[in-house]
């Protein structure tokens, strides 16, 4: 069992740390029900911290099922107005948004993929406004995890379920670095500025392009945006507040150019999508575009991934994390792209990053196109990373700069 000390330690470091809620700020915390009593913890680390409101938003992912088993389609896509409006006072008054993760995978599997992507593109055409928000980092967010019973079997099917759940507890605090005899804060200030350091040193190469082959068939040459910026760690919300978006992070990341990613690659891990699992999937991509894509099983939603939006089929993000990452020595497949996606390099078909363009922050829409940075509705990451990778960074004038070898930084020894 975890004790009250450790679980109010990782309390604080979601708020101090993760959303670093500003005094007399409203913090606006999502919660699953299941994970109330670590809800209430973070609330009062929020006062504690000086907010001055925080409220929460349960959501029930059981219960969310229910309707999709027996409510009409037409009603799920009506999305009520006093949402939208709760949603546009929420940043009207420069909130900060904190959320606990901890869904079931693969909960959603016998749910028509047709309806649950009715039911997403709804949601998201409703909200479409204030994406930027957060995409854009004018505010703080962050996302933390909170193991379930139902999750850590999962992860753990051959325990039974409170030991699979300590177990996933185990796993979680220890890829977000807390210990009853560790220094949280400090552990994560000293990550955060390895990340920054990994950050600098790409950023400073200009590369024209990546190109990431392994023995798995993966051949993929990424091309990169006009003035990309590689990101890792923390960001800074327009009130000068430094936050962490996702706890754990083990990422260095920018923006591909739209129209410059050409070839084929292998997923390594399987994708939780719509609350299904897709497994052993493919893309190839031909002048940015997956032309081509495939799966093992889950194809259906691949299909609502690949097909939600006019951008969801270009790529947004390129992601490298060594092989060597804490995430990834664990060993353990954790079956969300939280945690997934930091044991792996990884890429994401949808929406591009403002904060990965020089100055994108200030930017709308049409001038991030226009430098090659990717619009959507969706932004959805995949693993693709494996032990053997090799990235090779290719710049200007051609030579090219090895940037992984055998799944880790291969830096020379300059910049």
């Amino acid at each position: 069992m975890i004790s009250q000390d450790i679980l109010r330690k990782y309390a604080e470091l979601a708020v101090r740390i993760g959303v670093n809620v500003q005094p007399g700020q409203l913090m606006v915390l999502t919660s699953p029900v299941d994970c109330a009593f670590f809800a209430r913890l973070c609330v009062e680390e929020a006062y504690r911290a000086g907010a001055g409101e925080v409220r929460v938003n349960w959501v029930d992912e059981r219960t969310d099922k229910l309707r999709y088993q027996y409510e009409a389609q037409d009603s799920m896509t009506s999305i009520a107005p006093w949402r939208i409006e709760q949603k546009q006072n929420d940043i009207d008054r420069q909130c900060c948004f904190l959320y606990l993760k901890s869904s079931t995978p693969g909960l959603l599997a016998d749910v028509p993929g047709e309806k649950l992507q009715a039911v997403r593109v709804a949601e998201e055409l409703a909200f479409e406004k204030f994406e930027f928000y957060t995409m854009a980092n004018h505010g703080q967010w962050s996302i933390v995890a909170v193991p379930s019973f139902a999750w850590a079997k999962k992860v753990f099917p051959e325990l039974e379920e409170q030991a699979a759940l300590d177990a996933l507890w185990d796993a979680v605090l220890a890829g977000v670095r807390i210990g009853s005899h560790r220094d949280a804060v400090a552990e994560w200030r000293e990550h955060i500025a390895n990340l920054a350091e990994n950050s600098r040193r790409l950023n400073a190469y200009h590369f024209e392009s990546l190109h990431f082959q392994n023995c798995l068939g993966t051949d993929l040459l990424v091309g990169l945006a006009k003035g990309h910026v590689w990101e890792g760690g923390s960001s800074r919300a327009d009130n000068d507040a430094v936050f962490v978006p996702n706890m754990p992070t083990e990422e260095v990341f920018t923006a591909p150019d739209k129209y410059r990613v050409n070839g084929r690659v292998y997923a390594t891990k399987p994708l939780n999508y719509q609350g299904k699992m897709i497994h052993n999937f493919w893309f190839v991509f031909q002048d940015g575009k997956v032309c081509e894509y495939g799966a093992e099983s889950g194809e259906d939603v691949l299909k609502n991934l690949v097909e939600f939006d006019a951008g969801s089929a270009y790529l947004g993000e390129v992601a490298l994390v060594p092989d060597d990452s804490p995430i990834s020595r664990s060993g353990l497949l954790f079956l969300t792209t939280l945690f997934d996606e930091n044991a792996s390099c990884h890429l994401a078909l949808g929406a591009s990053y403002p904060e990965n363009i020089a100055g994108g922050a200030t930017m709308d829409c049409g001038q991030l196109e226009a430098a090659g940075a990717n619009q959507s509705k969706e932004h959805c990451d995949f693993m693709f990373g494996s032990s053997d990778m090799k990235v090779d960074g290719i710049l200007p004038d051609g030579r090219e700069i090895p940037v992984f070898r055998n799944g880790v930084f291969a830096f020379p020894d300059m910049i």
